[in-house]
C-alpha cells in the first residue's frame, strides 16, 4: 500500500526533503517498488544505479516515472562519444531527470552527451547531465596506485572544471570535496553528493570520503544521496524523515 505523503511542514523541511535523493540499491524490482511506495511524496529523486538497472532493466525506470517520481539514472556512462551520446538519448526517452557520465571519458565524450540531450530534448526540457569525478571509495593511496598525480582534491577540481567546460550541468563528488568544488566552479554549478551519514553514525563501509548531512550542506552541496540509512532501516519512512529533519536544521 502506498504511504500517504507527509503532512504539511515548515518550508525548511519541504526544502530539505526535496534535496534528498534515495538510492534504490536493492536487488529486485519488487523491493524497489515497495520502497518507493513507502516513501512516495518525500524524496526529491529516486536513484537507479547499476545493480537495480542490471537486475530489473529499463522497465523499472519507466515504472517510477509513471508513478510520478523523478529519477536519477546513475549508470556512469564511459565509452566512445557516439555510444555515450546514444545511451543518453535512450535514457532521456525513459523520462529520467538526471544522468551521470564519467568525466574521465574526456571532453569529446562529455560534449557529445550534452549535444545529444540538447538535440533530443522534449519541449525544450532535457535531463541534467552530471559528471562523475572520483568515486567515494577512492582515497589518496588508491589514487596513487591508479597513477593519478596530485591530491584527491586537486584531481576532483580538475575533473569538475573539465566537466563544466564540456557541457555538464554539474558533478557527483564526495562530500569532503564539495567546498573546494564550490569555490572553483561557482554557485550555479550543480553538486550531487553521495557518502552521506547521519550525525553520530559515521560508519563508512566501502566509502572512504564521507560526511554528515550538515557538513555536506555547509560545504555547498545541492543534493544529498542516501542509501543504506534508508534501505537498512526497519522503518524507511521514519529514517527518511529523520534525515530530512537533520537537513532542515542545517539549512536553518
Amino acid at each position: 500500500m502506498r504511504a500517504s505523503a507527509p503532512a504539511a511542514r515548515p518550508g525548511s523541511w519541504e526544502a530539505a526533503r526535496s534535496r534528498l535523493i534515495v538510492a534504490l540499491d536493492v536487488p529486485t524490482r519488487a523491493q524497489a517498488l515497495t520502497l518507493v511506495e513507502r516513501l512516495h511524496g518525500r524524496p526529491g529523486f529516486f536513484k537507479v544505479g547499476s545493480r537495480l538497472f542490471t537486475a530489473a532493466g529499463p522497465s523499472i525506470v519507466r515504472a517510477l516515472v509513471e508513478l510520478g517520481e523523478r529519477v536519477f539514472l546513475d549508470l556512469k556512462y564511459h565509452d566512445i562519444p557516439h555510444i555515450v551520446a546514444e545511451a543518453c538519448i535512450e535514457a532521456a526517452n525513459l523520462g529520467v531527470s538526471l544522468i551521470t557520465v564519467h568525466t574521465a571519458g574526456g571532453p569529446r565524450m562529455l560534449r557529445a552527451a550534452r549535444e545529444a540531450l540538447e538535440k533530443h530534448s522534449r519541449g525544450g526540457r532535457r535531463p541534467r547531465l552530471l559528471g562523475v569525478t572520483l568515486l567515494t571509495s577512492l582515497d589518496a593511496r588508491e589514487m596513487k596506485n591508479i597513477g593519478f598525480p596530485g591530491s584527491v582534491a586537486e584531481n576532483v577540481v580538475r575533473l569538475a572544471r573539465l566537466a563544466g567546460r564540456s557541457g555538464c550541468d554539474g558533478v557527483v563528488a564526495a562530500p569532503t570535496d564539495v567546498a573546494a568544488l564550490r569555490r572553483a566552479c561557482g554557485p550555479d554549478f550543480l553538486i550531487v553528493t553521495p557518502g552521506i551519514r547521519r550525525a553520530g553514525r559515521r560508519k563508512a563501509a566501502d566509502q572512504k570520503r564521507v560526511a554528515t548531512v550538515a557538513q555536506a550542506v555547509y560545504a555547498g552541496a545541492d543534493y544529498l544521496v542516501v542509501g543504506r540509512a534508508i534501505i537498512d532501516s526497519r522503518a524507511p519512512t521514519r529514517a527518511f524523515d529523520a534525515l530530512a529533519e537533520e537537513l532542515a536544521a542545517a539549512l536553518e
